[in-house]
Protein backbone atom coordinates (compact mmCIF):
# COMPACT_ATOMS: atom_id res chain seq x y z
CA UNK A 1 0.00 0.00 0.00
CA UNK A 2 2.77 2.42 1.46
CA UNK A 3 4.80 1.23 -1.61
CA UNK A 4 1.99 1.65 -4.15
CA UNK A 5 1.30 5.07 -3.06
CA UNK A 6 5.21 6.22 -3.05
CA UNK A 7 5.61 4.37 -7.02
CA UNK A 8 2.39 6.56 -7.77
CA UNK A 9 4.33 10.28 -6.04
CA UNK A 10 7.48 9.00 -8.03
CA UNK A 11 6.00 9.14 -11.65
CA UNK A 12 4.29 12.44 -11.30
CA UNK A 13 7.48 14.66 -9.55
CA UNK A 14 11.24 13.43 -8.28
CA UNK A 15 9.72 13.32 -4.50
CA UNK A 16 12.38 12.62 -2.00
CA UNK A 17 11.59 11.25 1.49
CA UNK A 18 13.33 13.10 4.49
CA UNK A 19 13.39 10.90 7.53
CA UNK A 20 13.76 13.29 10.64
CA UNK A 21 15.55 11.77 13.79
CA UNK A 22 16.93 14.43 16.04
CA UNK A 23 17.10 12.20 18.64
CA UNK A 24 19.54 9.84 17.32
CA UNK A 25 22.23 12.17 18.67
CA UNK A 26 20.89 14.56 20.51
CA UNK A 27 18.96 11.73 23.24
CA UNK A 28 22.99 11.54 24.26
CA UNK A 29 22.43 14.69 26.20
CA UNK A 30 20.76 13.19 29.14
CA UNK A 31 21.42 9.46 28.30
CA UNK A 32 25.00 9.97 29.02
CA UNK A 33 23.89 10.24 32.33
CA UNK A 34 23.29 6.59 32.78
CA UNK A 35 24.50 5.04 29.98
CA UNK A 36 28.13 4.18 28.81
CA UNK A 37 28.68 5.32 24.57
CA UNK A 38 28.72 1.61 24.07
CA UNK A 39 25.24 1.30 25.44
CA UNK A 40 24.32 4.33 23.47
CA UNK A 41 25.31 2.86 20.49
CA UNK A 42 23.60 -0.30 21.18
CA UNK A 43 20.59 1.82 21.65
CA UNK A 44 21.09 3.75 18.28
CA UNK A 45 21.62 0.27 16.46
CA UNK A 46 17.99 -1.24 17.28
CA UNK A 47 15.87 1.84 16.60
CA UNK A 48 18.42 2.06 13.05
CA UNK A 49 17.04 -1.58 12.82
CA UNK A 50 13.43 -0.60 13.18
CA UNK A 51 13.66 2.32 10.96
CA UNK A 52 15.46 0.24 8.66
CA UNK A 53 12.19 -1.91 8.75
CA UNK A 54 9.80 0.64 7.76
CA UNK A 55 11.98 1.75 4.58
CA UNK A 56 12.19 -1.78 3.52
CA UNK A 57 11.65 -1.96 -0.13
CA UNK A 58 11.64 1.65 -0.73
CA UNK A 59 14.35 3.15 -3.47
CA UNK A 60 16.99 4.60 -1.24
CA UNK A 61 18.13 7.28 -3.66
CA UNK A 62 14.78 8.55 -2.90
CA UNK A 63 15.42 9.01 1.35
CA UNK A 64 17.51 11.25 2.77
CA UNK A 65 18.09 10.78 6.46
CA UNK A 66 18.56 13.97 8.73
CA UNK A 67 19.73 14.48 12.54
CA UNK A 68 20.71 17.08 14.53
CA UNK A 69 21.05 18.33 18.25
CA UNK A 70 18.12 19.98 18.70
CA UNK A 71 17.21 23.30 19.15
CA UNK A 72 18.69 24.00 22.46
CA UNK A 73 21.52 26.48 21.79
CA UNK A 74 24.06 25.90 24.21
CA UNK A 75 26.69 25.13 25.82
CA UNK A 76 26.34 21.93 23.96
CA UNK A 77 29.57 20.71 25.65
CA UNK A 78 28.07 17.46 26.10
CA UNK A 79 27.11 16.88 22.14
CA UNK A 80 27.98 13.42 21.58
CA UNK A 81 30.52 14.00 18.41
CA UNK A 82 30.20 12.37 14.81
CA UNK A 83 32.50 10.03 14.91
CA UNK A 84 30.82 8.38 17.70
CA UNK A 85 27.95 7.22 15.57
CA UNK A 86 28.66 8.19 12.02
CA UNK A 87 29.06 4.00 11.02
CA UNK A 88 25.94 3.17 12.19
CA UNK A 89 24.14 6.40 10.41
CA UNK A 90 25.64 4.83 6.99
CA UNK A 91 23.47 1.45 7.55
CA UNK A 92 20.20 3.94 7.65
CA UNK A 93 19.19 2.94 4.02
CA UNK A 94 18.68 6.11 2.51
CA UNK A 95 20.51 7.70 -0.37
CA UNK A 96 21.70 11.25 1.57
CA UNK A 97 22.57 11.95 5.42
CA UNK A 98 22.01 15.49 6.63
CA UNK A 99 23.36 16.59 9.91
CA UNK A 100 25.26 19.60 11.46
CA UNK A 101 28.49 20.86 10.22
CA UNK A 102 28.06 24.10 11.19
CA UNK A 103 27.29 24.12 14.54
CA UNK A 104 30.74 25.86 16.20
CA UNK A 105 30.70 22.46 18.39
CA UNK A 106 30.73 20.53 15.11
CA UNK A 107 32.59 22.11 12.64
CA UNK A 108 35.60 20.39 12.58
CA UNK A 109 34.19 17.35 12.11
CA UNK A 110 34.72 17.17 8.44
CA UNK A 111 37.87 15.12 9.55
CA UNK A 112 36.07 12.39 10.63
CA UNK A 113 35.80 11.22 7.08
CA UNK A 114 39.56 11.15 6.70
CA UNK A 115 39.03 7.80 9.10
CA UNK A 116 35.35 6.64 8.20
CA UNK A 117 34.24 5.93 4.06
CA UNK A 118 31.58 6.93 2.98
CA UNK A 119 29.71 4.50 1.73
CA UNK A 120 29.28 4.17 -2.71
CA UNK A 121 26.68 5.98 -4.02
CA UNK A 122 25.76 8.03 -0.51
CA UNK A 123 25.12 11.44 -0.62
CA UNK A 124 26.40 13.86 2.31
CA UNK A 125 24.07 17.42 3.54
CA UNK A 126 26.36 18.93 5.62
CA UNK A 127 25.01 22.11 7.26
CA UNK A 128 26.96 25.37 5.91
CA UNK A 129 24.96 27.97 7.98
CA UNK A 130 23.30 27.35 11.54
CA UNK A 131 20.40 27.76 13.80
CA UNK A 132 22.07 27.27 16.34
CA UNK A 133 22.84 31.31 16.59
CA UNK A 134 21.92 34.70 15.53
CA UNK A 135 25.25 35.57 13.70
CA UNK A 136 25.10 35.90 10.31
CA UNK A 137 27.71 33.72 7.91
CA UNK A 138 29.86 35.36 5.32
CA UNK A 139 29.61 34.15 2.22
CA UNK A 140 33.44 33.00 2.42
CA UNK A 141 32.89 31.29 5.14
CA UNK A 142 30.59 29.24 3.73
CA UNK A 143 32.82 28.79 0.79
CA UNK A 144 35.31 27.62 2.82
CA UNK A 145 33.09 24.86 4.76
CA UNK A 146 32.10 23.65 1.28
CA UNK A 147 35.48 23.14 -0.38
CA UNK A 148 36.96 21.46 3.16
CA UNK A 149 34.22 18.97 2.78
CA UNK A 150 34.58 18.61 -0.69
CA UNK A 151 38.21 17.95 -0.77
CA UNK A 152 37.81 15.35 2.16
CA UNK A 153 34.47 13.07 0.30
CA UNK A 154 34.67 14.40 -3.22
CA UNK A 155 32.58 17.55 -4.35
CA UNK A 156 30.23 15.35 -6.69
CA UNK A 157 29.25 13.35 -2.92
CA UNK A 158 27.83 16.63 -1.89
CA UNK A 159 24.98 18.88 -1.28
CA UNK A 160 25.09 21.52 1.28
CA UNK A 161 22.39 22.91 3.68
CA UNK A 162 21.51 24.72 6.82
CA UNK A 163 22.24 22.51 10.11
CA UNK A 164 18.76 22.02 10.67
CA UNK A 165 15.52 24.08 9.79
CA UNK A 166 14.62 27.57 10.89
CA UNK A 167 10.65 26.81 11.65
CA UNK A 168 11.27 26.32 15.35
CA UNK A 169 13.51 29.27 15.96
CA UNK A 170 12.73 31.62 13.29
CA UNK A 171 10.29 34.65 14.02
CA UNK A 172 10.50 34.37 18.18
CA UNK A 173 13.16 35.59 20.53
CA UNK A 174 16.02 32.99 19.11
CA UNK A 175 16.64 33.40 15.40
CA UNK A 176 14.50 36.87 14.01
CA UNK A 177 13.10 35.28 10.57
CA UNK A 178 14.96 38.20 8.78
CA UNK A 179 18.20 36.32 10.19
CA UNK A 180 16.83 33.40 9.41
CA UNK A 181 16.60 34.54 6.04
CA UNK A 182 19.83 36.12 5.66
CA UNK A 183 21.43 33.61 7.04
CA UNK A 184 20.03 30.93 3.56
CA UNK A 185 21.40 34.02 1.29
CA UNK A 186 24.76 33.85 2.48
CA UNK A 187 24.37 29.42 2.41
CA UNK A 188 23.15 30.42 -1.96
CA UNK A 189 26.32 33.20 -2.41
CA UNK A 190 28.54 30.83 -0.96
CA UNK A 191 27.70 28.18 -2.32
CA UNK A 192 28.19 30.06 -5.84
CA UNK A 193 32.08 31.36 -4.49
CA UNK A 194 32.89 27.30 -3.90
CA UNK A 195 31.23 26.17 -7.12
CA UNK A 196 33.53 28.42 -8.91
CA UNK A 197 36.52 27.36 -7.38
CA UNK A 198 35.63 24.13 -6.97
CA UNK A 199 34.41 23.22 -11.28
CA UNK A 200 37.23 25.68 -12.32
Amino acid sequence: MIWDKFESLRRRAPHQLQIDFPMLVSRWDTASRTMSLAEYRKWAEERIAYLNHALRGLPEDRIRFHTCYGVNFGPRVSDLQLENLIDLIFTIKAGAYSFEAANPRHEHEWRVLEKVKLPDGKILIPGAVTHSNVMIEHPEVVADRIERWARIAGRENLVFGNDCGFQSTAGNTEIPITVAWAKLRALGEGARIASQRLWL
